[in-house]
This record gives structure tokens, C-alpha cells and sequence, in this order.
């Protein structure tokens, strides 16, 4: 990996830190309307500005990122959270015991825990280090490239405390170079700049390097898609290799740096075309076939008028493996979304043989495993083809969900045999 091994002050892994204790008779309190409370006693998280009680506790009184006491109407104790009076998700639970503190023991804590599951589930260093909510880290994700992290803060409570988190993760993981790529999206909504740097000394790498179910991978760093990987669909591209004919022809859409098609080639795929917009994702995807000693083909175009080109060219497939991005990013986008994700697996569907594969997936939260199964059933019916599906998968466990929290299981896919009417 490119860029300078940063040397922290605390090296190894240190002692378990013990949750730290405080009296939070000087922290504010935010109250809740009547009733507002139910949610967030059942395990939710998030405290939306419309079931505050402004009158009691104006929102304009906190300074964004402020940690507060999340009271009901009645004065009981609901959570330690911070806040940011400007957004819609008003304040986010970081704790449930009144006597913790928001700080870097606290996150010491809970990285240590994180990684304890990450160990137990993985034999190399390279996953999902912290998920959000799922880690009780509400607005913080860190991804694990070897002795590289890359690190993204969302909401700018976990701005606030972005020195100490990097104390913490010196702390758990000990020497090891750490990237902050906070350009997502979600920070807009919070007010916060989008940047991409270094913690500490040393130089931007490039890229990031991923080993995953036997093969190895490049990705761009500053320049990629999330933090330059996506470490949620490792089980899924794990599973396509049992349903995968020996010598398939397989179509790879939304390819990004060829994920899916090296995983196919390895899996004893005869040929893949890989098909994206960006020329250097499929840049990438070819350098990675050739550092696993496989080839492919790649077509940069958009994914709906490569397949529209494909159909009228007559091609056909075995697999044919749909990735596309989230269709549906708002609840207000879901018709012209659903619509969207009917048609890509209309399309596809058309490719494919008699007794090929389809593999859709939808990162989209508002779309439920059901609409992506009538998303699939209402393609088959315009395609003249029967699908029958085999298997479905969401998430890798290194993206655990939160039971409490329907956001944190957003991936779906799944695996389907099709024939022809």
C-alpha cells in the first residue's frame, strides 16, 4: 500500500477499558412530548426534532454535536445522546445508563467489541471494523484494509469527538494508518464540509487493497465509492459460486472494480462482461482480473442502454448479476425507483437462457425484499420468463443488523433460476 505507516503514541492492544462513569447532573436535558418515548424504550436510536418538545427544550438552545439527557415529558431518563438542532434526526442515543460519559473510554469500549466480532468472523484484517448504529456508533463507519482504515463520520456529533475516536482505534488496533473520506451525502444534511485527508502524518494513498474469498483486489481511495469497497455483498459473491455453471457465460452490470466478475472467473466462469459507467471502475476491474490470473471484457455505458444495445443484439448469457446503486434513496422517489428496478430486471432477464441465473440486488432501503421480488415477477412476466428463486442474502455479518433499527438492513439479493415460457 502506498502513503507513510503512521506511528501512534500507543502501540498493541490495550486492557479492556471498563465503561466510564460520570454524574451527568451538568449535561442538558432534551425532553420529549407525550408519548414520544415509546420508540426509543423499544431499542430505537434516533430522536426526530418533531417529537421534541420545543417549548420545554427549544432546539436553538443546543450547539450541534452537543451530548444531552433525552428525558420524557414525565422527566424519566431515556438515553445520553448528542444533538444537532438543524436536522430531522434531532439527536442520536449513544448510551442508556445515565451514569456513562460520551468520550474516549467510551469508544474504546465499544471498538473493542466491535473487533472482537470482526476476529471471530474473519481470519485476515479486512472488513467492516464499525456499523454505525449496529455498534452502538450511531454516524460512524470504519472500514478495515490491512494495517489501513478509512474512517467516515456522518453527523457531526461524531465530529465533535473525531480526536478521540482516533485515540481509540490507536488504542484497540495499535499501529496502522487511518484515512477520514467524509464526502458522503449524509453530511450535507448535517451541515458539515465534505473532505477526504489524512489523520496525523503521511500521504493519501491511492488505493486500497482487499483480500477476499481467495482473491486479492484493488480499489480508488479518495476517488471511489463509499470508503472504496463494498464489504457488504462479500457473502453474496461467496454464495454465487454455488450456484454458478462451470463455464458460464456471465454478464456483470453496475460492475464498479469487478467484484462480482473476478469472483465469477475464479468460480470457473468461460467469459464475463463487465458493464459500467465509470472508465476507471472498469479500469480497475481489469487490472484486478489480471492480478488474479483471470481476463474479462468490460463495456462503459450506461447500464439500462448497454442491456436496451445487448437485447437488440441478440446476446445471451448463463448469469447474468444486477448491482446497480440505490434507485431509491428517499421514501418519496420509491414509484419512479420501483419502476426503475422492474425494468433493469426486465432487461436482464431477456439476456439470460433457458435455465440461466439472475442475480438482483437493491441497496435501496425503501425497497423491501417483497417489491424487489414483484420488481423481478413483473420483469419475467414483460420478458416471457419463469424465475423460480433458488436463495436470497443481505448483508455480510460484518454488517450486523440492529433488530430495533429496520435502516441498518438495507442490502438484499437474490438468486434465481429462469426459464422460458
Amino acid at each position: 500500500m502506498s502513503g507513510n505507516i503512521r506511528q501512534w503514541a500507543s502501540v498493541g492492544v490495550a486492557p479492556a477499558a471498563e465503561e466510564p462513569r460520570m454524574s451527568t447532573d451538568t449535561v442538558p436535558i432534551l425532553k420529549l412530548k407525550r408519548g414520544e418515548d415509546r420508540r426509543l424504550r423499544a431499542g430505537h436510536l434516533w430522536v426526530f426534532s418533531n417529537e421534541i418538545d420545543t417549548k420545554a427544550t427549544p432546539l436553538t438552545g443546543f450547539a450541534r454535536g452537543a451530548v444531552v439527557r433525552v428525558h420524557t415529558d414525565r422527566d424519566e431518563f431515556v438515553g445520553l445522546a448528542y444533538v444537532n438542532p438543524n436536522t430531522l434526526i434531532a439527536a442520536r442515543i449513544i448510551a442508556r445508563d445515565p451514569a456513562l460519559s460520551f468520550d474516549g473510554g467510551l469508544l474504546q469500549q465499544r471498538i473493542e467489541r466491535a473487533l472482537r466480532l470482526r476476529e471471530s468472523l474473519y481470519e485476515q484484517p479486512y472488513y467492516r471494523l464499525i456499523f454505525g448504529e449496529s455498534d452502538r456508533l450511531p454516524g460512524l463507519i470504519v472500514d478495515r484494509y490491512g494495517d489501513l482504515l478509512v474512517a467516515q463520520s456522518a453527523t457531526a456529533g461524531m465530529d465533535v469527538v473525531r480526536a478521540d475516536i482516533e485515540r481509540a482505534l490507536a488504542a484497540v488496533l495499535g499501529e496502522h494508518r487511518l484515512v477520514w473520506k467524509n464526502d458522503s451525502g449524509a453530511r450535507d444534511l448535517e451541515g458539515l464540509p465534505r473532505v477526504v485527508q489524512v489523520a496525523g502524518e503521511g500521504t493519501m494513498p491511492r488505493d486500497v487493497i482487499v483480500k477476499e474469498n481467495g482473491a486479492t483486489f484493488t480499489a480508488p481511495l479518495a476517488e471511489g465509492q463509499k470508503t472504496g469497497w463494498f464489504y457488504d455483498q462479500a457473502r453474496n459473491r461467496e454464495q454465487l459460486r454455488y450456484f454458478l455453471p462451470q463455464g458460464a457465460r456471465v454478464l456483470d452490470v453496475c460492475s464498479y472494480v469487478g467484484a462480482w466478475a473476478v469472483s465469477a472467473l475464479k468460480a470457473g466462469a468461460s467469459d464475463v462482461l463487465c458493464i459500467d459507467s465509470s472508465g476507471q471502475a472498469l479500469a480497475y476491474a481489469e487490472r484486478n482480473a489480471m492480478t488474479n490470473d483471470v481476463r474479462l471484457r468490460s463495456r462503459r455505458e450506461d447500464a439500462f442502454d448497454a442491456l436496451r444495445a445487448l437485447v437488440t443484439e441478440g446476446a445471451r448469457f448463463d448469469v447474468v448479476i444486477l448491482d446497480p446503486p440505490a434507485f431509491i434513496k428517499r421514501r418519496k422517489d420509491a414509484p419512479q425507483g420501483q419502476a426503475a428496478y422492474r425494468k433493469l430486471n426486465q432487461l436482464a432477464l431477456s439476456l439470460i437462457d433457458d435455465g440461466g441465473l439472475l442475480v438482483s440486488c437493491s441497496c435501496s432501503y425503501h425497497l423491501s425484499v417483497e417489491e424487489l421480488l414483484q420488481a423481478v415477477q413483473g420483469g419475467a412476466r414483460q420478458s416471457g420468463r419463469f424465475v423460480q428463486v433458488l436463495a436470497h442474502g443481505g448483508q455480510a455479518p460484518d454488517h450486523p443488523l440492529h433488530p430495533a433499527i429496520l435502516e441498518t438492513r438495507y442490502l438484499k439479493a437474490l438468486f434465481c433460476r429462469v426459464t422460458h415460457d
